[in-house]
């Protein structure tokens, strides 16, 4: 291996490296994106109204 090509191996890491970063930064980037539409929807859902106290506390069971 001679010096030359040590130093073109190195700048191609480099790329490597600098490609990688971009789309790990992209791809974080796509995900807040979708978090905050998830958000945006979750909020546009109507609330629904509260089941009064006295439902749910026992369970009538017939064999």
């Amino acid at each position: 291996m001679d010096i030359s090509s040590v130093g073109s191996l190195s700048t191609a890491l480099s790329q490597a490296q600098t490609g990688d970063a971009v789309s790990t930064l992209v791809l974080r980037k796509a995900m807040d994106i979708q978090a905050q539409s998830a958000m945006q929807l979750l909020q546009a859902l109507p609330q629904l109204p509260s089941n009064p106290p006295n439902l749910g506390n026992s369970i009538d069971i017939k064999v």
